[in-house]
């Protein structure tokens, strides 16, 4: 009598996270962050060489694309999702901040912020839900800002694209939740990154910080360990959430 051959069953795919915006910054914390938690991650970046020496340090993978640009959006999307075989995370941190008078706001300008802010975000949600709603489960993070809630003299576009990202991200848990995608928001407040250290004064710092109840300003690891927070299945009833991550700054 012939034994049959024994056959190993392929080993599951690692669970796979696409991040924009993951070059620098409160991205790049974060998909340090789940790589850390054990996920594959994608970030996808118009930084590309940024985005690459970002993904070889923590074993990831690159892609460079203009989030201005819809088309290029959904390719590569669609081609980070098919190089790993789905996807279980998307974390859209990547975006722009202009100080300007609404006054001076012109329709270039709005629909500049509101392209890559929240157009850009929409494309990436859509593109990641066509994988996870077949898959049956999927974990949507958009970074929204606490200008969503609150507003800001001389930021009407940026808050009223947050505000657009935070809609997004109620109407996603809405209409995926019954095929089991989740969809939440992050609202940071005054985060400390290198790229803003620039573009701000310690007299600015010190103002920000007596706005706190804690004494202090985030940092992107502040963000990035919320990030992971909600896409772990510890988290796995929350969902449709604006969450405040501003140190008391904000509390609705």
């Amino acid at each position: 009598m012939t034994t049959p051959p024994v056959t190993t069953p392929p080993a599951p795919r690692a669970r796979h996270a696409i991040v924009t915006g993951g070059a620098r910054g409160i991205g790049r914390a974060i998909a340090a962050r789940l790589a850390a938690d054990g996920l594959t991650v994608t970030i996808l970046d118009v930084l590309a060489e940024d985005a690459a020496e970002a993904a070889q340090t923590l074993g990831g993978y690159a892609m460079g694309v203009d989030l201005a640009n819809a088309e290029a959006t959904a390719t590569t999307v669609d081609a980070a999702i098919a190089a790993r075989g789905g996807v279980d995370v998307l974390v859209n941190c990547a975006g722009i901040f202009r100080l300007t008078p609404l006054l001076e706001i012109t329709p270039e300008s709005w629909d500049s912020m509101l392209g890559i802010n929240a157009k850009a975000t929409m494309i990436t949600m859509q593109r990641a839900a066509h994988a996870m709603i077949p898959a049956g489960s999927g974990t949507i993070i958009n970074i929204a800002s606490m200008a969503a809630k609150k507003g800001g003299a001389m930021e009407a576009h940026y808050a009223a694209s947050k505000s657009a990202v935070v809609a997004l991200t109620r109407a996603a848990a809405l209409e995926w939740g019954e095929h089991g995608v989740r969809a939440n928001a992050i609202c940071p407040g005054y985060v400390l990154t290198d790229m803003g250290a620039a573009t701000r004064s310690a007299e600015q710092v010190d103002g920000w910080t007596r706005l706190s109840p804690l004494g202090r300003l985030g940092n992107p690891d502040d963000v990035a360990a919320l990030a992971s927070f909600l896409a772990s299945d510890e988290s796995s009833y929350i969902t449709g959430q604006a969450l405040n991550l501003t140190g008391g700054m904000v509390m609705h």
